[in-house]
């Protein structure tokens, strides 16, 4: 167990890192950028991680343990469904919208640079997370009466799967602001009855 201090080393590592991976890609960072990034010594970020992929592991657990958490949490205070759907679009559409942060290119490069059966394992058990927060909400949703009944797995690819599209595109050129806001507002009218709208 890592005492506070050392936590707190992790966050900042994870934090810089984050940013150097939107900016450079994965196959760009080193080490040594890691290093200059934080202003800790060689010693110091090898305390803490032997390597950049280990480092960038550690980034996308945090993100899909934070989305699940979320779900759950809001779930479990019997928030209506529609206000937890808006709260998670409006964040996608804010990060469709960051190209600067996006870390769809890292992504793409870290797991092409991996075996494929790690890959295949790895990319899986996130994707399979995602899928499970994801159909909690739709179900809570329905259960309610708040959401459209759907076939859950389609929604949830819709949803995914253009926002990942919208990311990567939004590295190779510009993307206007209509078009995360159009996606947005599709999958509210998929997914949400005209009377909780």
């Amino acid at each position: 167990m890592l005492n506070r201090r050392g936590e707190e080393t992790r966050q900042l590592i994870k934090k810089s890192s984050c940013a150097l991976f939107a900016e450079k890609g994965f196959k760009q960072v080193t080490m040594k950028d890691i290093c200059e990034r934080t202003k800790l010594s060689r010693g110091g970020l090898y305390c803490h991680y032997s390597s950049t992929q280990e480092i960038f592991h550690d980034i996308l657990d945090d993100f899909m343990n934070h989305q699940e958490d979320t779900i759950s949490e809001k779930i479990a205070q019997n928030i209506p469904a529609v206000n937890i759907l808006n709260d998670i679009l409006e964040t996608y559409r804010q990060e469709m919208m960051d190209s600067p942060s996006s870390l769809s290119l890292a992504i793409l490069e870290y797991f092409s640079l991996r075996n494929l059966s790690d890959t295949e394992n790895e990319l899986f058990q996130q994707y399979q997370m995602s899928l499970k927060s994801w159909k909690n909400l739709i179900r809570y949703g329905i259960e309610r009466g708040e959401f459209h009944h759907v076939d859950v797995e389609a929604v949830f690819h819709l949803i995914i799967f253009a926002y990942q599209g919208v990311r990567m595109y939004s590295k190779l050129m510009p993307i206007k602001e209509d078009i995360p806001t159009g996606v947005v507002e599709q999958i509210k009218k998929i997914l949400i009855k005209k009377n909780q709208l």
